[in-house]
C-alpha cells in the first residue's frame, strides 16, 4: 500500500467515481480499464497508473473482478466503516445538508449540529437538536468526532473552522464561499457552486 501522504490529492479525489462506477455493476463481473474508462470520460492508462498507487487489483488481458476492486477501493478511502460528522451552520444550506439521505446511505451521518444564532438553538432537525456553537469542543471530544461540515457565511468559516481543528476535527467539507486556512494534516474540500456555473459559462458562446 502506497503512503497516504505522497499518493496525490487528485488521484484521491478520482477514486471515488470509480468506486461510485463499481457500484452499479455486478459483483461479481469483470471490467477493463477500458470500460471503466469509457464509463467515466476517463483515459484506461489513467485508471491504471491511479489503481497503480495502491497495488495490484487486476490482471492483464482480464480486468478487474468487480467485488473485489470496490472492496479495496473502500478500504483505501476508509468508507468501509461509519463516519460520524458535526455540521456548523443551520440555516437553508445547513437543513438540506443535515436532512440528505445520500451520506446517509455511504456510511456519513451528522450526529451534532450547531448555529449561533439563539432563535434556533434548541429547535430540532429530524432527530438532531440544534446546539449552541459554544458547545463545538465539548461535543466533538466527547463523542470522538473527526469530520466537519461548515455551512456558515464567509465572514465567519474561517473562526469556525479553526475551532473545529483545535477540538480534534480533521476532514473539513467546507460550503463557505472562502477559502480555509488550515494546519498541515487537516484536510478541507471545498464546494462552491458558484465556482462551478462561472466555469461553465464560459463555455457558452452566442447568448
Amino acid at each position: 500500500m502506497a503512503d497516504r501522504k505522497k499518493v496525490p490529492r487528485i488521484v484521491v479525489e478520482r477514486l471515488p467515481l470509480y468506486l461510485r462506477a463499481l457500484s452499479t455493476l455486478e459483483e461479481g463481473s469483470l471490467i477493463t480499464s477500458q470500460e471503466l474508462g469509457e464509463m467515466l470520460g476517463i483515459s484506461s492508462a489513467q485508471i491504471r497508473k491511479d489503481l497503480s498507487y495502491f497495488g495490484g487489483f487486476g490482471k492483464q488481458g482480464t480486468g478487474y473482478q468487480v467485488g473485489f476492486l470496490r472492496e479495496k477501493l473502500r478500504e483505501i478511502l476508509r468508507v468501509d466503516r461509519e463516519w460520524g460528522m458535526v455540521l456548523v451552520g443551520v440555516g437553508d444550506l445547513g437543513h438540506a445538508i443535515a436532512r440528505y439521505g445520500g451520506f446517509k446511505r455511504e456510511g456519513f451521518h451528522v450526529v451534532a449540529a450547531f448555529d449561533d444564532d439563539p432563535t434556533k438553538i434548541g429547535k430540532k432537525i429530524g432527530a438532531l437538536e440544534i446546539m449552541d456553537v459554544a458547545r463545538l469542543p465539548e461535543v466533538v471530544n466527547r463523542m470522538g468526532l473527526r469530520v466537519g461540515i461548515i455551512a456558515v457565511p464567509a465572514g465567519n468559516a474561517q473562526e469556525v473552522a479553526t475551532t473545529m481543528v483545535t477540538s480534534g476535527i480533521k476532514a473539513i467539507l467546507n460550503y463557505a464561499p472562502v477559502g480555509l486556512t488550515v494546519p498541515e494534516g487537516v484536510q478541507v474540500y471545498q464546494i462552491d457552486p458558484l465556482v462551478g456555473l462561472q466555469s461553465m459559462t464560459h463555455y457558452l458562446e452566442g447568448f
